[in-house]
């Protein structure tokens, strides 16, 4: 029988496939369905790819994530990747994942656009290096890719810089 403890510890072949910085720690991981783990550290969110490898999201390159009946949603910044990964047992990683989330936002903005239609615009700081990163986040129904809308989002975001000096 497994003690608490070791059901509790990364496995090390989970450990061995991970892009880990030095000094990197792992601050929650939970059992996937497909056999893998997702892992938590002070610096990314881990998620495995289901080819042994994993991906790894900086936590200011995450715009949400949300879990929900055993399947953990995970959705990058700036209209990127959506990744769906069924948990067996999600232990603290959804909290995890939250406050890491949470501790990267510097500034969030939500604003009209002067041709209509609303933006929220986000300042994330990375954990790893300190810089902002901005992203947008069109409201339902308008195109992220318009060159006229970014135009307009990327005035508001001048607006947003010099009003906060960030």
């Amino acid at each position: 029988m497994l003690s608490s403890f070791n059901r509790r510890r990364l496995p090390a072949s989970v450990r061995d496939a991970l892009d880990l910085t030095r000094g990197e720690r792992v601050l929650a991981h939970a059992p996937t369905r497909g056999g893998s783990h997702v892992v938590a550290t002070v610096l990314a969110l881990h998620l495995p790819t289901g080819d042994g490898a994993f991906i790894r999201l900086p936590w200011d390159r995450i715009e949400r994530a949300t879990w929900d009946k055993g399947g953990l949603d995970v959705h990058e910044t700036s209209g990127g990747r959506a990744h769906h990964i069924g948990l067996t047992d999600p232990g603290s990683v959804p909290e995890t994942i939250r406050e890491r989330v949470t501790s990267t936002v510097a500034v969030t903005h939500p604003a009209v656009l002067p041709g209509g239609g609303k933006v929220r615009v986000t300042g994330r700081r990375s954990p790893a290096t300190g810089d902002l990163r901005w992203s947008f986040m069109f409201e339902a129904g308008l195109d992220p890719n318009d060159p006229g809308l970014l135009a307009q989002a990327e005035q508001v975001l001048e607006d947003l810089r010099r009003q906060t000096g960030l």
